[in-house]
């Protein structure tokens, strides 16, 4: 059954807005005030998301002063779903095209999941316009890539599945897939992302949606050969000289914290590291409020002096 796209425009203390960027239009939820002098604060969601994940965060961090973006990413929500171009190095493009096209100098973005892996990536493609990264449940893609075959069970398990041709975009539209994978990467008993699987799953049933969500995961794979993928490696190999806030959940059942063992070796600005008790993989929705904090006290260091505030973080 075909969605109905405005099931991903839901109303509340928020803007919607189609932003055009890198040749496609992006759907952005917008808020806070547009003249503030703070900075620009860019959410991005994680698999299989769209923007409704920040609704915790989006009116608390407007409240406190910042003018927020909460964008589906290409392939997901609103956005556009082109049939290819679904590789890291162009989510980080999109982005940085979104900054540009709402006016602002330069953004903190807050990334979650996949979209931690694209935050992770915007120093390396975009380094004139990002001022500072938050990265949730995502450790730096360079190590993780690494790993190879010994990375943790689960998430090779699944990246093999989305391999497959067509079923796993079948089951994400009409089958329990998404509410499977919301349960599976929740900490035990944590239904703050599992209570939203009806809506995520009929996001799924917007036309090409489910395919565009499994061609990123099927490009991670067939790119590891190709000059693309190569290039991409290189690329987020350089050092990240901006301030990164890391924050994961003590119960991802997903990413383990084996996997975030390395984070430090490739930051060589201020890095922040914290750990969520009873949170899973998708800390927005398991523990909003405390992700809300983090956020406002990261935020808070990277405010620059005509608001009255020095840069600072610490190791």
């Amino acid at each position: 059954m075909v969605a109905d796209p405005s099931c991903v425009l839901v109303p509340g203390p928020w803007e919607h807005r189609n932003v055009p960027a890198n040749g496609a239009q992006f759907h952005v939820v917008l808020a806070g005030p547009a003249d503030s002098r703070r900075p620009l604060v860019v959410l991005l969601h994680a698999f299989p998301q769209f923007w409704w994940a920040w609704r915790q965060q989006i009116p608390a961090l407007a409240e406190a002063g910042y003018r927020v973006a909460a964008m589906d990413l290409r392939g997901f929500g609103g956005s556009d779903k082109p049939p290819r171009r679904h590789e890291t190095a162009v989510f980080a493009r999109d982005v940085a095209g979104v900054i540009r096209s709402l006016g602002a100098a330069d953004a903190v973005v807050v990334g979650h999941g996949f979209g931690g892996t694209v935050a992770w990536s915007m120093p390396s493609f975009a380094p004139g316009l990002t001022r500072a990264v938050a990265v949730l449940a995502n450790p730096h893609p360079l190590p993780l890539h690494r790993l190879g075959n010994k990375m943790p069970v689960r998430a090779l398990a699944t990246l093999a599945r989305f391999q497959v041709p067509w079923f796993p975009e079948r089951a994400l539209r009409e089958g329990t897939l998404v509410a499977d994978l919301l349960r599976e990467w929740s900490a035990p008993g944590n239904d703050g992302a599992t209570s939203q699987a009806p809506r995520y799953t009929e996001a799924m049933g917007l036309p090409f949606a489910a395919h565009s969500a499994m061609e990123h995961f099927r490009w991670l794979v067939r790119s590891t050969p190709r000059t693309d993928g190569r290039r991409y490696l290189a690329a987020v190999s350089r050092p990240v000289t901006v301030p990164v806030l890391s924050v994961r959940g003590a119960s991802d059942r997903l990413l383990p914290a084996r996997t975030f063992a390395r984070d430090a070796e490739f930051v060589t600005g201020p890095l922040r590291e914290h750990v969520v008790a009873g949170a899973g993989h998708f800390l927005p929705e398991e523990a909003p409020e405390e992700v809300t904090d983090l956020l406002l006290a990261f935020l808070a260091t990277q405010h620059d002096a005509a608001d009255g505030r020095e840069i600072s973080s610490s190791r």
